[in-house]
């Protein structure tokens, strides 16, 4: 039986891969198409999303080509989650076409490329290629690769010197191993800022990787996918700065908080006091759904900085309580105060 090509998709929190991976569903050419989801904290808020998009069509169980891990980084947790999952979905692999993993933002690429060679996995299934979804407007406001001038400034001046922090690290890693670089949110800066951040990744890519800007996740699939690249096979040629390391560790201070509320906002009001939020502690990324006063629609609202994106995507279920749920991922985040910010509550509650 034929190997079952995998895409991987990796990037950053926020960058777009949700987006990217739903819009692929909702135009998948027939492909019978398996998503594996890695989130970042208990909720399953992008399985969710991915599973509205209501393209299954496995009529024993309409949401077997959706599976959500969520106990873990999957780089750290390639044996416990990964595994398990992956020979589960390869039983079936006569009903599939393809299958794309999206790994969380915290993840490495590298990990999770080298379990294909596994002989669980090897057998049913190759890496078919990595792709990097990269945030423009991110990448050019700074928010995570510091100062972009001054990076590319030090870098040209000395190759040896390096002030990296474990995020700068991680978003190296995954550049590294990219097979196709993908520019979201290029249609928020202008054409000068496009073209610098362009060619500040293309320094930074392996010879023959393209970018390719993209928005809104519209994007052919015959460009996602069909790389052939047998990733697995040929890793040594993607360094990584873990390539001496055993076992890599993640920065302790990322944490995530989840918040379930019964109480229903107006998006304004909700959004101006998560940028009160951002402004006061250090959040890289705010996604969930949203309970709105009047409104039969549920609101899907997702936040990188102080920037947010809110979309009416479908109508409340009647067996669904109408909650607003949240996850924030951040560095040691607080989750009393953040929930009685979000509340309305005073901003300087005793954390109990």
């Amino acid at each position: 039986m034929h190997k079952i090509p995998v895409t991987v998709i990796t990037g950053f929190l926020g960058a777009g891969k949700t987006t990217l991976i739903r819009h692929l569903l909702q135009n998948n050419e027939g492909r019978r198409i398996a998503v594996l989801v890695n989130e970042f904290g208990e909720m399953g808020i992008d399985g969710e999303l991915l599973r509205d998009c209501r393209v299954c069509d496995d009529e024993e169980d309409p949401n077997s080509n959706i599976v959500e891990l969520t106990n873990g980084c999957l780089c750290c947790t390639v044996q416990e989650e990964f595994l398990p999952a992956m020979q589960e979905l390869l039983k079936r692999r006569d009903r599939l076409d393809c299958m794309l993993i999206e790994t969380s933002g915290l993840a490495l690429p590298k990990p999770l490329v080298q379990a294909f060679r596994w002989p669980e996995i090897r057998t049913g299934a190759t890496v078919d290629g990595v792709i990097t979804v990269v945030d423009c407007e991110a990448l050019a406001t700074n928010q995570y690769v510091g100062d972009l001038a001054a990076l590319l400034a030090q870098r040209q001046a000395d190759s040896s010197l390096e002030h990296e922090t474990p995020i700068e690290e991680l978003f190296e890693d995954q550049l590294a191993c990219a097979d196709l670089v993908l520019l979201t949110k290029s249609d928020r800066v202008d054409e000068p800022t496009q073209v610098k951040v362009q060619d500040w990744l293309k320094q930074n890519l392996s010879p023959g990787v393209k970018v390719i800007a993209c928005q809104d996740g519209k994007i052919s699939s015959d460009l996602l996918l069909g790389f052939n690249a047998a990733v697995e096979d040929n890793l040594d040629s993607r360094p990584s700065h873990h390539d001496t390391e055993e076992d890599h560790e993640h920065d302790d201070g990322i944490n995530s908080v989840q918040l379930l509320l019964d109480q229903a906002f107006e998006p304004s009001v909700l959004i101006k006091r998560l940028q009160t939020l951002v402004q006061q502690q250090e959040i890289y990324r705010i996604k969930g759904f949203v309970a709105v006063p009047n409104k039969a629609m549920r609101l899907v609202l997702q936040g990188v900085g102080n920037r947010f994106d809110y979309f009416y995507d479908r109508p409340w279920q009647p067996h669904q309580a109408r909650q607003t749920r949240l996850v924030l991922i951040g560095r040691k985040l607080e989750q009393v105060r953040i929930e009685s910010i979000v509340l309305g509550e005073e901003v300087n509650a005793t954390i109990q």
